[in-house]
């Protein structure tokens, strides 16, 4: 654990990223920064394959940009650090499994780097918004990312008027995954992690290459470069040990033991 906004906790391969910058969490400049380091760091340990992304306390995800940094001169379009706002949306080569345990208000910035995870769990009291149009500004990863995520409309709604849902409604979207107790939801974001931590690492890191880059390619494009190995997770997938192993195992009807390579 550190004593910075970004605190961290390593629970064998599972990483827990704790947003703590009272009173609400919000990010400035610095703070990115130190995330995008975090977050470079777990991509390039090979020990570590999942990470949970949360914030301190139970009122406050994250809120997104801090406001008052901004109005005392923290430039809006400043430096973010290596992965961009957040440390993460852009950072590349993630291709390990991130959880989003959303703890609370997840608003602005906020909702934009938990759309960043691949799984978001929320406690109930859980509630989300995309203000930036009051404040005169675009939230502009969440424009990109939120209509491919929900229905067309209802992201257009969140970003042309601001409106608040709740966690129910960001379910019924399909915004999140599902809904927790507020009690239980690190619970369940860690059982989550150590499921995901036991399966084989170069497998997740294929799907994952293969969605973020098919995204912007035809089906058959996509398929092309996944038979002919020219995404560079798939060629090492199929030319590893894991890869044998998960056959053998098979055969053998036991349980595979992965060891990323």
């Amino acid at each position: 654990m550190t004593d910075t906004p970004v605190k961290t906790t390593r629970n064998g391969p599972v990483l827990e990223v704790t947003l703590d910058r009272p009173k609400a969490n919000a990010i400035d400049l610095h703070t990115s920064r130190l995330m995008g380091e975090v977050f470079r760091e777990f991509r390039d340990d090979d020990t570590l394959r999942v990470a949970i992304i949360t914030g301190a306390g139970e009122k406050f995800f994250c809120p997104g940009w801090d406001l008052k940094a901004a109005a005392d001169g923290d430039e809006v379009d400043g430096d973010y650090g290596v992965g961009g706002f957040g440390g993460l949306q852009e950072l590349r080569g993630m291709n390990k499994p991130v959880i989003a345990a959303v703890n609370g208000i997840c608003c602005g910035g906020g909702l934009e780097w938990a759309l960043s995870a691949d799984i978001i769990l929320a406690a109930d009291h859980a509630s989300f918004a995309l203000p930036e149009i009051r404040s005169g500004t675009v939230a502009d990863a969440a424009s990109v990312k939120l209509p491919k995520r929900i229905p067309y409309h209802i992201a257009m709604e969140m970003l042309l008027t601001g409106r608040w849902i709740d966690a129910e409604e960001a379910a019924r979207w399909g915004m999140i995954n599902r809904i927790i107790p507020a009690a239980d939801l690190m619970a369940e974001a860690r059982a989550l992690a150590e499921h995901l931590a036991s399966g084989p690492p170069l497998v997740y890191a294929a799907i994952k290459q293969i969605v973020r880059e098919a995204e912007s390619m035809t089906f058959q494009d996509a398929m092309n470069r996944i038979t002919q190995r020219q995404f560079e997770t798939v060629d090492k997938l199929y030319a590893s040990d894991d890869q044998l192993e998960g056959a053998r195992a098979f055969a053998e009807k036991r349980d595979p033991v992965w060891k990323g390579k």
